[in-house]
């Protein structure tokens, strides 16, 4: 070994001594080691507390802003610190609501804004180094071109059948498509898949790949209030409406057979003997949906263009009577027509069947219900003549129509 190895080796050496002798010196026992190197590590290792800062706030919308949308939220932000009071009012002193979140750091409104506003939004917050801070924001919202109103089918608290669409019709024509059907929420339980299809500019459907499963609960939320649908239309009033999918009762009518057979829930319930449209008046073929349910309703010819005083024409008052279609087809009852049901057809293109039997129906069904009707001789049901959402195969329908 060298000098130089050897010195370093009684270095070391005496170094290691050296620290031997300070533990030695310093404690009296082995237990006692610990908590003394527990609090000389702790102590080290202490991070210095955080600097304090100032608050800093924001307002969205912020000052002097024009023309906000009113269906958005304002939302008043800190950082480095919370937001510790708000108001928000239009120029005529009415407060708006809002709520802040449990960490003190956001507070956002509640309640929609008005078209055609000025607001003041005063918010004061404090730091981490806790100073009081103010801001505020002057701003107002558009006034709109056209507002958009919807109306829709069906309505909240109604059960309707497994082949009901969900149906919205607007006031005007809508420009900006892809905006109202992100207005349009729809949650069901159980999830279902769907999709929507513009029947023109200003009727837009909803409905399931296939029939809706019996009991599914549906949440129709139109919030179109205040959204931007082109053209300076905006939304005007949002829409709510909770609606429960009821037994799946479908029936097939057969003009090869004279037949209707109803199924509920997938098991047979009635065969009822009918009479549909003689030659002439086929009845269109295709699933239809029932649409409205009635008693004692008179039947008019002249309701789809065919005189009353004509040849053909006709006001005759029934007991029962279901619409299927906007062109005039029904089932209901007909008892001049007993004789001919379940044998040949003689109607002008409605479903004709027995009082008793059209009762029946009516009272185990409810709008929304699904009829087929097949080898009746007619032509094919146009898919825009009632509820004729189902004539449209799904992969044209999930494409969106006219759009």
């Amino acid at each position: 070994m060298t000098w130089g190895g050897r010195r370093r080796g009684l270095l070391i050496g005496g170094v290691l001594g050296l620290a031997v002798v300070m533990i030695t010196s310093c404690t009296s026992g082995e237990a006692e080691t610990a908590p003394e190197d527990d609090a000389s590590k702790s102590s080290s290792s202490a991070k210095p507390a955080p600097p304090k800062k100032p608050v800093k706030l924001t307002i969205i919308p912020g000052d002097k802003a024009a023309d906000v949308v009113p269906g958005g939220p304002v939302t008043i932000a800190a950082v480095d610190g919370k937001v510790t009071q708000v108001t928000l009012v239009n120029q005529d002193g009415e407060p708006v609501a809002g709520q802040l979140s449990p960490d003190g750091t956001t507070w956002q409104t509640t309640e929609p804004l008005g078209f055609g506003k000025t607001y003041t939004a005063t918010a004061t917050g404090a730091g981490t180094d806790g100073k009081p801070a103010t801001v505020t924001s002057v701003f107002s919202t558009l006034t709109p071109r056209v507002k958009a109103d919807v109306s829709m089918n069906p309505l909240d608290g109604q059960t309707v059948g497994v082949g009901q669409p969900l149906a919205f019709y607007f006031d005007v024509d809508i420009q900006n498509k892809a905006a109202a059907e992100q207005a349009i929420q729809i949650a069901t339980t159980p999830h279902v898949e769907g999709a929507f299809y513009w029947f023109d500019d200003s009727e837009v459907h909803w409905r399931p790949k296939q029939y809706w499963a019996a009991g599914t609960k549906v949440t129709i939320n139109a919030a179109i209030y205040g959204k931007d649908f082109g053209n300076g239309v905006f939304g005007n009033e949002s829409r709510l409406a909770n609606v429960t999918i009821g037994n799946a009762v479908v029936a097939t009518a057969d003009g090869a057979t004279h037949q209707m057979t109803v199924t509920v829930n997938g098991a047979v319930a009635r065969t009822i003997p009918i009479s549909m449209g003689k030659p002439g008046h086929d009845t269109p073929t295709g699933t239809y949906v029932v649409m409205s349910e009635h008693t004692n309703y008179t039947m008019d010819s002249s309701t789809y263009g065919v005189p009353v005083d004509s040849s053909a024409g006709y006001r005759t008052t029934v007991a029962v009577a279901s619409r299927m279609s906007n062109s005039g087809i029904f089932y209901h009852s007909a008892p001049w027509s007993v004789g001919d049901q379940g044998h040949r057809n003689v109607s002008h293109g409605c479903i004709n069947m027995s009082t008793e039997n059209a009762r029946w129906l009516q009272e185990t069904s409810q709008k929304g219900d699904v009829i087929i009707v097949q080898n009746s001789g007619g032509p094919i049901l146009e898919s825009w003549d009632g509820l004729g959402d189902w004539q449209i195969p799904w992969d044209q329908w999930a494409a969106g129509g006219k759009r």
